[in-house]
């Protein structure tokens, strides 16, 4: 009796133990559950709610740590008809949706708490549940490739993969043992000319015996022959990665290779992230023996690079997919495990200096664009003279380039001179070729303007236009019902000289006369809405800008801020009582104006844009800064000048609080309109 109570005892005391470890258990569960709630709620924005639904979150399932598409469905659907699973790009958790609440209970149950092996990592996690109503997710965009960037699937044949990756050899090779050394992330192995890392350049005066391989000579006669490149290469880099290896993001030397860069993918599939400079990204899925083509801005603009990680996010299905481009539909990612891949990449290497059309990241032209650069204008007298030469002087140069892209007005200021009553007199001040002079035929329109070449072409319109100065019209004062100053404001270097051209608008009109003025803004992009001047990056190669306008079309010639992080600080302090709102500008004393890129943010309120002037037209004075560049398109001959205008770009709030430090005028309205703000003023 006393041996059975000891067992009973015994069994007493385990199946105590079992319930604390219960306990314990469940706790433990609800603890992460809880924070797993509290991530999706900072991260997405989504509540987790107590009673059953249809839709579940699951943490510690997702692309972030590694769950596949594959492994999750497999899961979920022992317990239902799955309907919907999200799987969000780099996010620790996915959503599930079952046909019926009764279904996502039931997986529920059984999934809250369950531990799982990732796939064939050997990696153990558990997996915690949380019930949500709805999931909300934006459609996925579909990702154009880079320009210049093309991707050509199945480039060699099986046989040919093989043979080529068997001709390298690893393993005998003292150099290229010595250069595994060096490389840390990958081997590498240079044929023809020999890449140097410390200097990121070749020695062109010092071939590497040998040349490129004999098993290269086919593939690069059909590359020739397909088009794919213009030129037969004479550099080879062999780069060999292991899962988990990568190469951070660069741009190949403009000054060591000629314009177009093959690589061939061999062995594995990767994802190479390219990005530009205004910070968009676009993922490219390099399938096996596939070969992708770098050329022209996707070559001398954008970085590419491969992140070091032992899985690729990818498409799970090709369907709706543009070849190379990997979309964040979070209901069509999975993961890719990484294989080791080899890549031939192909370069001809350059024997005179580099003169693309993006001198910015330029190393051949980087010493012509510091000569470009002017210093920041301390007093009046630099002010005066830098607008003389990056103003002024280029306007005369470029007229007729210029005129021929002016010839669309834009809507509300249309819509403003329409609104005039009948019979008013109206001064376009800085009337450029007089695109507003005939808008509305019942007014009385006078143009002025500082170049004298833009005004010839208003008198050829038989408008009624002068040469004259915005600081100083010579109009009576008080004579104009109106007046309007489209994009003029914003070429005057220092505070003060853009806040006596305002005055001067405001000595012009009469008592309850008005006045419309446009800048250019800073916020290139504005309430979540990119301007056209930032959309519009890929239109028309042969076309010029239109600065600030609606009708913004592409310059081939720009260029990038050399240093963001002190040309962002380098710009004038505002008037006392006019803050700088959000742009984080302050002055810098001798510091150079930074020249502007294209189709990208503002990093500088004060910088230089670029004019790639068509037609071969020869600048008239030394004076005047100009580069040569090669014109916009590959077809183009010969080169063209590229002139840089002053800009002052302005701040939310800055026009508008300019305008009230005026005497005896009020803001009537101010607006954002297409990447410029705008204010009506009205002279009491």
């Amino acid at each position: 009796m006393a041996a059975a109570s000891q067992i009973t005892n015994v069994e007493v005391d385990r199946t105590g133990e079992d319930h604390l470890k219960v306990r314990k258990m469940k706790k433990k569960i609800m603890r992460k559950q809880v924070r797993a709630q509290h991530t999706l709620m900072r991260h997405e924005g989504i509540e987790c709610v107590s009673h059953a639904t249809q839709s579940l979150v699951i943490a510690n399932a997702g692309l972030g740590n590694g769950m596949s598409r594959q492994q999750l469905l497999k899961t979920v659907e022992e317990y239902g008809l799955v309907e919907a699973l999200l799987m969000p790009p780099n996010k620790p958790y996915s959503f599930v949706k079952y046909g019926s609440t009764e279904e996502a209970k039931k997986a529920f149950d059984a999934l809250n708490g369950k531990e799982l092996m990732l796939g064939d990592s050997g990696q153990n996690v558990v997996l915690y549940c949380s019930f949500v109503e709805k999931v909300f997710w934006k459609n996925a965009v579909p990702t154009n490739l880079p320009p210049g960037l093309t991707v050509i699937e199945k480039v060699v044949s099986p046989e040919e993969e093989r043979r080529m990756l068997e001709s390298i050899d690893w393993i005998g090779d003292e150099d290229a043992q010595k250069a595994q050394k060096t490389l840390k992330h990958r081997k590498v192995k240079h044929f023809g000319y020999e890449f140097r890392y410390d200097n990121n350049n070749i020695d062109k005066d010092k071939p590497l015996p040998g040349g490129l391989p004999e098993i290269c000579s086919l593939f690069l006669e059909k590359c020739l022959k397909q088009g794919y490149i213009k030129h037969k290469p004479d550099q080879l880099t062999v780069n060999q990665y292991e899962p988990g290896q990568g190469i951070p993001p660069h741009i190949d030397t403009h000054s060591a290779f000629e314009d177009e860069i093959i690589s061939l993918s061999l062995g594995a599939e990767i994802v190479m992230d390219f990005k530009h400079p205004d910070g968009h990204t676009v993922a490219v899925l390099l399938p096996r023996c596939s070969l992708l083509v770098m050329s022209g801005e996707s070559r001398y603009l954008w970085t590419h690079g491969i992140t070091p990680r032992k899985y690729d996010i990818i498409q799970a299905s090709e369907l709706g997919q543009k070849v190379g481009t990997i979309t964040a539909d979070v209901g069509d990612l999975t993961l890719n495990q990484r294989k080791t891949r080899t890549s031939f990449t192909f370069r001809k290497v350059r024997r005179s200096p580099c003169n693309c059309i993006y001198p910015s990241v330029c190393d051949s032209q980087k010493e012509q664009q510091r000569q470009v650069q002017p210093l920041f204008p301390h007093n009046e007298m630099e002010a005066s003279e830098l607008e003389q030469e990056y103003v002024h002087k280029v306007y005369e140069e470029i007229a007729t380039h210029f005129s021929s892209t002016r010839h669309s007005p834009w809507p509300r200021i249309v819509e403003f001179l329409r609104s005039l009553p009948e019979g008013s007199i109206v001064a376009d001040v800085g009337c450029g070729n007089g695109k507003y002079l005939g808008i509305n035929k019942d007014l009385y329109m006078i143009g002025c303007d500082r170049s004298k070449n833009l005004v010839d072409i208003c008198g050829e319109k038989n408008f009624q236009a002068f040469v004259g100065d915005a600081l100083s019209v010579p109009v009576r004062s008080g004579s104009c019902d109106a007046c309007i100053s489209i994009a003029v404001i914003h070429h005057f270097s220092t505070a003060e000289r853009r806040l006596a051209a305002l005055r001067e608008l405001a000595r012009l009109l009469r008592p309850g006369g008005t006045a419309l003025i446009y800048v250019w803004a800073m916020e290139q992009e504005y309430k979540n809405q990119k301007s056209k001047y930032l959309k519009e990056k890929h239109s028309n190669k042969d076309k010029e800008e239109e600065i600030s306008s609606g009708m913004a079309q592409r310059l081939p010639g720009d260029q990038m801020p050399e240093s963001s992080s002190q040309n962002s600080a380098c710009t004038d302090q505002l008037l006392d009582n006019s803050k700088d709102k959000g742009c984080g500008a302050k002055p810098v004393a001798d510091c150079r104006l930074p020249v502007h890129t294209n189709r990208t943010s503002f990093h500088s309120q004060d910088l230089l844009v670029p004019w790639h002037l068509k037609g071969g037209t020869k600048k008239r004075g030394e004076s005047v800064e100009t580069v040569l560049f090669p014109a916009g398109s590959k077809e183009s001959q010969g080169p063209s000048p590229v002139f840089h205008r002053y800009y002052h770009v302005f701040c939310e709030g800055e026009l508008e609080a300019v305008c009230r430090s005026l005497d005896g005028v009020r803001v009537q309205k101010s607006y954002y309109d297409q990447g410029n703000w705008c204010v009506v003023l009205e002279k009491l």
